[in-house]
C-alpha cells in the first residue's frame, strides 16, 4: 500500500509528520515523501527540513495521498507540479486526504467541489469560496475524501483513516503505540473554547483575515 505525503516549501511540519507517525504503522504501508523533484523541503519555521525521496512523476498512482497545509499552500493554488499530480493521482487513489489548509489545495484543484470538508478554522470561508461545503469538525469523510482540521487534527484524521483501511482494532493498536492521549493544559485549542479576546486578536493577525467572517 503506497502512501504519498506531498511536500512543498513552507509546509507546516506537524501536518505532514503527524499523519506519517500514524500511517507508517499500517500493515504493508510504504510511506513516501514526494515533491516536484527529489530534494530537501523546509517547513514554515525554516528550522525543520524533510527529504522528498521521490518526484511526483515517480509516484503516479498512490493508494493514499496526503496534502499538508502551511503558509506555502498559497503558492500551490494555481496549475503546477502539485496540482497536476493531484488531479492525475486522484483518478486512481483509494483515499485522497489533507490536513489543515491542504484542503484548500485539494479544493483549488477542483477535487472538493460540492463535497463536505474541513480545514483550519480561519480558512473555512476560503474553503467555501473554492466550492466545498465547509464543516467545523475535527475531520470529515465524504466518499474517498478525508480532510482534517488544523495542524494537530492530522493525527485524528490519520487514525480515523487507519480504522477505515485496517479496522478499528488496528487503529486502536496504533493509537496505543504512539500513546495518543491528549490532555492539553489549556482549553484554547478551538475558537469555541478559547477566550474571545484571544480569538479576535488571532483572527486580526491571520493571513485569512480578509475571508474570515
Amino acid at each position: 500500500m503506497q502512501i504519498v505525503i506531498a511536500l512543498f516549501d513552507r509546509f507546516t511540519a506537524l501536518d505532514a509528520v503527524g499523519p506519517h507517525q500514524v500511517l507508517h504503522h499500517l500493515p504493508g504501508a510504504d510511506v513516501i515523501f514526494a515533491s516536484e523533484r527529489e530534494r530537501a523541503v523546509t517547513d514554515e519555521s525554516g528550522t525543520l527540513t524533510l527529504r522528498a525521496d521521490a518526484a511526483f512523476a515517480d509516484v503516479p498512482r498512490p493508494d493514499i495521498l496526503v496534502v499538508p497545509g502551511g503558509p506555502g499552500q498559497a503558492d500551490q493554488m494555481t496549475p503546477g507540479p502539485l496540482q497536476d499530480w493531484l488531479i492525475a493521482a486522484d483518478k486512481t487513489s483509494t483515499w485522497t486526504t489533507s490536513v489543515c489548509t491542504g484542503a484548500l489545495v485539494l479544493a483549488g484543484a477542483g477535487l472538493l467541489a460540492g463535497r463536505a470538508a474541513t480545514t483550519y478554522w480561519l480558512a473555512l470561508p476560503e474553503l467555501a469560496r473554492l466550492g466545498a461545503v465547509p464543516k467545523r469538525e475535527r475531520f470529515v469523510f465524504d466518499g474517498k475524501y478525508l480532510t482534517g482540521a488544523g495542524v494537530s487534527a492530522g493525527i485524528d484524521m490519520a487514525l480515523a483513516l487507519a480504522g477505515r483501511v485496517a479496522g478499528d482494532d488496528e487503529a486502536e493498536r496504533i493509537q496505543l503505540a504512539i500513546e495518543y492521549d491528549p490532555r492539553p493544559p489549556y482549553q484554547s485549542g478551538s475558537p469555541a473554547t478559547a477566550r474571545a479576546e484571544l480569538v479576535e486578536k488571532f483572527t486580526a493577525a491571520s493571513r485569512f483575515a480578509r475571508t474570515a467572517g
